[in-house]
């Protein structure tokens, strides 16, 4: 398909316009409102404040024969929406490569995608605003928006907090008769979380992960380090700890927030590094076997909250398969487990691995439950580099064609240094805060997100996508939608564009090009 570049004149902040590119075959017409884009060097990203704030076009009703595309690319593209007609043949015209769409094999069902409601990123979204606030919540949880359906939530705090503080800091407290909500949570992630579930309708799927125990229970008396809770599974200490999820859990409800969810621990593995630098615990794959089977499980059930998911591991793909294979061999302990959490940071291990874990578990789901670009890195924040979010782009690809059935953003906003954070351990952010300017910065990793979460919604089927040929390989993965419309996600690297046909054995070919270092998601019914 060919297109024709229209330019649309932006007059907003002293921002320059973005192109907007229109097929050939018909005109677009949508009521979005544009990126209004400023650069850094070549680098782009889009600003929103009181006034303005870039929207996604609406997918179009698509009649029989007809496709859309929505494409976002380095070159400035953000989710423009071109539509075409499907062709009963081949073209005739040069194309690298025949995509084909297996209708009759079809996999993992999608959970969700998000992002976490950490303190520090409650302390920037009011640091704006009110308007701004709310244009940054309608960005991600609207169907103008990313429409995010997966949100998680620390349990107490994390190194993106200001200070390490837990619920319960009475020392001895085995009954939690001083367990409290913090501040934090009455200030900068209740609200917030509130709002998304009203914009979502209350479609908002949210998992609580906790980073630490109070330090009284603790082996080093400390919420970092190298420690673990007092005792063994089945002990006071880890019966109370039990209970320190019961009552999360419980305090949450009062404020109309049910959890979907919780994580055993994040990072566990972390809690046995020496002068680890901020919040962790430690538990080994047996501990934790132990604590779910003993403690944990019974404890939720025993409360009601036994439809609440147990997620195991919330650790690297390194861990796979060992730490699920210990867990989930115990039949006592895996009854009250449904799924396997996973972060990226360890994703250098064989895709593999998600494919033996499967194998081997089957009927446990594989959830992505933290990402984030920036760390350790300089800058941390690195405003409008594309690079980042195709990171992300071609990380969420590959797991997803490996029986993953969704991905989770790590903070939702941060500020330009990429925090705050009490052990300054700075990262990247999809939306970038400026509260001396009273504006936000929506970075490539935003809307590189947005091509999954929109359109990849819950209940989405993994489909098998074939090349067919050599010449050349996008990063690719297919879907079939609940109801029964296709989406295609296809992400370019190359510093060159890619001529492409996607082959539907039921309604024929979709021929594409695919910008270079770009990303596109195409839609159409079967």
């Amino acid at each position: 398909m060919e297109y024709l570049k229209t330019g649309v004149l932006l007059i907003l902040f002293g921002l320059e316009p973005l192109l907007i590119l229109t097929s050939l075959c018909t005109s677009v017409t949508s009521a979005s409102q544009p990126c209004a884009a400023k650069h850094f060097g070549d680098s782009v990203v889009c600003v929103c404040n009181s006034t303005y704030c870039d929207t996604v076009p609406p997918v179009p009703k698509l009649s029989p024969g007809m496709f859309a595309v929505y494409t976002s690319s380095q070159a400035g593209d953000r989710f423009q929406l071109t539509t075409g007609k499907v062709r009963d043949s081949r073209s005739s015209a040069s194309c690298d490569l025949v995509y084909e769409l297996r209708m009759n094999n079809t996999r993992q069902s999608i959970i969700g995608f998000g992002g976490a409601f950490t303190d520090a990123a409650g302390i920037n979204i009011a640091s704006l605003p009110l308007a701004v606030q709310d244009k940054l919540l309608e960005s991600y949880f609207t169907s103008e928006g990313l429409e995010y359906n997966f949100g998680r939530i620390p349990m107490a705090s994390c190194d993106f907090s200001t200070h390490a503080y837990s619920y319960d800091d009475v020392d001895g407290d085995l009954e939690l008769s001083h367990f409290a909500l913090a501040m934090e949570d009455n200030k900068f992630k209740i609200p917030y979380i509130q709002q998304a579930l009203k914009l979502t309708n209350n479609k908002l799927r949210l998992f609580a992960s906790p980073w630490s125990a109070p330090a009284w229970m603790k082996t080093n008396k400390n919420m970092k380090g190298n420690g673990t809770l007092i005792g063994h599974p089945g002990g006071q200490y880890y019966k109370t700890w039990a209970n320190y999820f019961v009552r999360f859990l419980q305090e949450y409800s009062k404020h109309n927030i049910s959890l979907w969810g919780v994580t055993t621990e994040n990072e566990p593995t972390a809690g046995f590094v020496p002068n680890y630098g901020f919040q962790c615990m430690g538990f080994t794959a047996e501990m934790q076997r132990d604590f779910v089977k003993m403690d944990l499980g019974p404890a939720m059930h025993k409360n009601g909250f036994q439809n609440v998911k147990i997620m195991i591991m919330d650790d690297q793909r390194n861990s796979l398969p060992h730490w699920p294979s210990v867990v989930l061999k115990d039949p006592e302990a895996a009854k009250y487990v449904s799924g396997i959490a996973v972060h990226w940071y360890g994703d250098r291990t064989p895709l593999s691995v998600l494919d033996t874990t499967h194998d081997l578990f089957p009927d446990y789901f594989l959830q992505y439950t933290e990402a984030c670009n920036g760390a350790g890195a300089s800058p941390h924040v690195a405003l409008g580099d594309w690079g980042r979010g195709e990171r992300y782009a071609t990380d969420i690809i590959d797991n997803l064609n490996h029986w993953v059935t969704g991905w989770t953003d790590w903070n939702i906003a941060l500020d330009l240094e990429g925090g705050p954070n009490w052990v300054k351990n700075f990262v990247d952010s999809p939306i970038i805060v400026n509260a001396s300017s009273a504006e936000f910065y929506k970075q490539p990793m935003f809307y590189i997100l947005g091509h999954f979460s929109k359109f990849l919604v819950p209940g989405s089927k993994y489909m098998d996508l074939i090349p067919l040929g050599f010449k050349l390989t996008l990063y690719h993965v297919a879907f079939v939608r609940p109801d029964g419309s296709i989406a295609v996600i296809l992400c370019n690297i190359a510093e060159s564009p890619a001529k492409l046909s996607l082959h539907d054995p039921a309604v024929g070919y979709i021929d594409l090009t695919v910008p270079a270092k770009s990303i596109q998601t195409v839609l159409w019914t079967s």
